[in-house]
């Protein structure tokens, strides 16, 4: 059976416009949260966020860019870098084998909230006639499709905050099925509006701490308070080995397996012993055929909620037995928020980058230890080591959760 690599990396964040930006701030410990630029937050109780600052849309001219979404245009900005790092070159032969699997929590959900603005405001002959594709979940992975000219399989799972561990799953199994040759793989979420931070705000879901931006996302510390909405997006070029190994294409990293599981519980509040988010990780790695102590690291789902940090160690715990406690476990919300459908994809990217290059990100802000929060989370500062592989972990509203494992590639 072939392998699923990693040849190319592509990410839009709040700490970069670019993968290599966003690693190098990530290692710095470098926080992407401050006051929200992009509409006026004085009337909310939360008005801080993770904000992608800076962004022109790539890849595509102004035309085409005014008929995406935010989202999709973080995909195809991340698609194309990845491409590029990957050196992707495809014959009109080769495109029929060339997927996508992009993933997303809420899709265009801002267009829906920019179109019924303009809807009352003006009515309905100012709606946009291109409002329905714009909504639509499945548009960042057509885009991508369209614009790189990739006519294999377009995906587009949604599974709230585990949405972007789904297409790493997808992408193997489409490799491995034989469906597809290459992937263009990841996750993306551009959610934020004054109705969906209320939302999150009166759920008492987010952090209030907006007197203080880059400290309010402490996951695993005693004082957290809830997540800081975040978005962007990060996108993995994957290839079938033997395609990879025929052009000479360098390998960041191998997906080794990963596994879903549902806690069938409560549609926000994950389950006090960890047990759904055990089963996914304990899958996993039964997946990728290894045992627990082959894991170095793992990207926590780390939210910085009290119940989900207080849970996900549990989990850990329950999979991991006694080597728990010998893993680096790195919380990259900490630095660019929460990023819902996104997250996973970023916290993969930061993991495929930590085998590449030995490196951890910390998780910042963990200033007091909380005692029910007892693991090694790499607090405060980037950790120099051997990474073979890690472990991503998401877990979504609704009780889907996925991780996903990356190993170094020893072929």
């Amino acid at each position: 059976m072939t392998s699923a690599l990693v040849t190319g990396i592509g990410a839009v964040t709040p700490v970069g416009l670019t993968a290599p930006e966003s690693w190098r701030n990530l290692l710095a410990g470098k926080s992407g949260i401050a006051p929200i630029e992009a509409f006026d937050a004085s009337e909310l109780p939360v008005r801080i966020a993770g904000e992608v600052k800076g962004f022109t849309p790539t890849g595509v001219d102004s035309k085409a860019a005014r008929r995406m979404s935010r989202f999709a245009q973080f995909c195809v900005a991340a698609a194309h870098e990845a491409a590029e790092d990957a050196g992707l070159e495809l014959t009109d032969e080769e495109r029929p084998r060339a997927a996508v699997a992009l993933a997303t929590g809420a899709g265009g959900v801002l267009n829906t909230f920019l179109e019924t603005e303009n809807y009352i405001a003006k009515g309905p002959a100012r709606v946009s006639p291109f409002f329905v594709p714009l909504m639509a979940p499945n548009m960042g992975a057509c885009q991508v499709g369209m614009q790189l000219g990739l006519r294999g399989p377009t995906l587009a799972s949604t599974a709230a905050c585990a949405s972007g561990l789904y297409s790493y799953i997808e992408a193997k199994a489409l490799i491995e099925s034989g469906l597809a040759d290459v992937v263009l793989a990841g996750g993306a979420e551009a959610a934020l509006h004054p109705v969906s931070v209320a939302g999150l705000a009166n759920m008492k879901a987010l952090s209030r701490n907006n007197e203080d931006p880059e400290g309010a996302s402490r996951p695993f510390d005693r004082d957290r308070d809830g997540f800081v909405f975040g978005e962007g997006a990060s996108v993995f070029v994957v290839e079938s080995e033997e395609r990879a190994r025929k052009r000479g294409a360098r390998v960041y990293a191998e997906i080794a397996g990963g596994a879903l599981s549902s806690d069938a519980y409560h549609i926000t509040a994950p389950r006090d012993d960890g047990s759904g988010a055990a089963q996914a990780m304990s899958s996993a790695l039964d997946a990728a055929g290894m045992g627990p102590e082959a894991i170095d690291c793992i990207s926590a789902h780390g939210t910085g909620t009290p119940l989900n940090d207080v849970s996900e160690t549990l989990a850990i715990r329950i999979a991991f037995g006694g080597h728990a406690d010998s893993v680096a476990i790195s919380a990259t919300k900490s630095m660019v928020g929460h990023l819902l459908g996104g997250a996973g994809a970023v916290g993969a990217m930061a993991s495929v980058l930590a085998i590449a290059e030995g490196c951890v990100p910390p998780t910042i802000n963990l200033e007091n230890p909380d005692p029910e929060c007892d693991l090694d989370y790499v607090p405060n500062e980037a950790r120099d080591m051997t990474v073979n592989a890690a472990m991503v972990n998401g877990f979504g509203f609704g009780g889907q959760n996925g991780s996903v494992i990356f190993k170094r590639y020893e072929g």
